[in-house]
């Protein structure tokens, strides 16, 4: 559930009128809705009411520093992959002890400034980037706490680029090598293996993945406890998928359900790594028609708002709704809603029935809270969007426009 919603023929954001914001800060633009992202955080909290855990925002869903503070007040930690996602989320106030640093690679000035922050532990991806922490942690005198991410090589049946946990994926170690990971760092002095984690995908709307990777994994543990490792925290990641369409995901209470049965008479402390859970229907973006334009094959509804502002239809095919902030009787016709970006991949829908839309009418692109302004960029040299952050009737401009000044500002001249 969210709270975008149409009353007196007006789209409206808890309880400000989006024509309102449209009219103060323009377009394209970025807004969230606060008790959207309450209420999403907090039924994956609950979820796992009677486990020890810990619910931690993925960052790279949406890393505004001010939503992070917000997911930070309910008690979030955060999932991390970078070290500019601890710079934002140490700016924002997470705890360095709800901190867990993800992905692949590592640097050793990332690793250096995740010890020195003292985050809670590193999901490690490779042999190779254990040995990089450890001989760090030993130059720095410190020990660092890890996590060896697992590929159990279970199909999440999501999109090819959003499936982690294949054997043909780039993350995590299979058992056998895990195995041996696990040994090393037991015997490394500044290394102290103490969780387990494992991330199978996004989107996911099914949790018969996420069960069978468990079971996998709680298999492990036992063979790891017979050596002498004990695990105290297993990661689960993320993944949990939204209403885009037509899509019926699980809700965060079937999940907890099942990872509570799984769990039952074990003494281990659950992370779960939601992002597009609680982020991605909590905002919207807002985009206004340009110009409407007739081919002898298609009818196109060129708008502000293109591949630089919100890539994932054009990076995934993927399908946000896309409705008129102030509703019109027109008739329907079916169009590709494009944008101005120097690039026939350039688009937010195709094919889709829409009103008959004039140059000047307001677009609502749905669902587009998390990997939308998070993954945006400067292509054709087109600043980035505002973003605002709505809490009942007050709105909070939380990143202003980009200016023409800003896009070379880093630049040598």
């Amino acid at each position: 559930m969210d709270y975008f919603e149409y009353r007196e023929g007006q789209l409206w954001a808890e309880e400000v009128r989006v024509a309102e914001l449209v009219e103060r800060f323009g377009t394209p633009l970025y807004i969230y809705s606060a008790k959207t992202l309450t209420r999403h955080f907090l039924a994956f909290d609950a979820a796992l009411k009677g486990l020890d855990h810990l619910t931690c925002f993925s960052v790279k869903a949406n890393s505004n520093v001010n939503l992070l503070r917000h997911l930070g007040t309910l008690g979030a930690g955060v999932d991390i992959v970078s070290g500019g996602e601890l710079y934002r989320a140490v700016r924002a106030g997470i705890a360095p002890a709800k901190i867990v640093f993800s992905g692949v690679g590592k640097q050793a000035h990332e690793i250096r400034e995740a010890l020195s922050a003292g985050i809670l532990m590193f999901n490690v991806e490779s042999s190779q980037e254990l040995e990089c922490i450890g001989r760090i942690a030993q130059e720095m005198q410190t020990v660092a706490r890890i996590s060896i991410r697992i590929n159990p090589d279970v199909d999440p049946k999501t999109h090819p680029y959003i499936s982690t946990g294949l054997k043909e994926n780039k993350f995590g170690l299979d058992m056998l090598e895990a195995t041996g990971a696990y040994l090393m760092a037991r015997k490394h002095p500044f290394l102290d293996p103490v969780g387990m984690d494992c991330h199978i995908g996004s989107q996911l709307t099914q949790i018969g993945p996420i069960v069978e990777a468990l079971e996998k994994l709680l298999v492990f543990t036992d063979r790891l406890h017979a050596s002498g490792i004990a695990i105290r925290y297993l990661d689960l990641g993320g993944g949990l998928g939204i209403t885009y369409d037509d899509e019926q995901p699980p809700l965060p209470a079937d999940l907890g359900r099942a990872i509570s049965t799984a769990l039952a008479g074990r003494e281990l402390t659950v992370i779960l790594e939601p992002g597009r859970a609680i982020a991605g229907n909590a905002g919207i973006m807002v985009t206004r028609v340009l110009y409407t334009k007739k081919t002898p094959m298609k009818h196109f509804v060129i708008v502000d708002a293109a591949m630089n502002d919100l890539v994932r239809p054009s990076l995934y095919g993927a399908y946000h709704r896309i409705c008129e902030v102030t509703p019109t009787d027109r008739g329907l016709m079916t169009v590709d809603v494009v944008g101005p970006i120097c690039e026939s991949g350039d688009f937010l829908a195709q094919n889709r029935l829409l009103p008959a839309l004039a140059p000047g009418d307001t677009l609502a692109v749905f669902s587009a809270g998390a990997y939308g302004f998070s993954m945006a960029s400067q292509y054709n040299s087109r600043p980035r969007s505002a973003e605002v952050l709505v809490d009942g009737e007050k709105s909070l401009l939380v990143r202003r426009r980009e200016t023409y000044e800003d896009l070379i500002a880093l630049e040598v001249e």
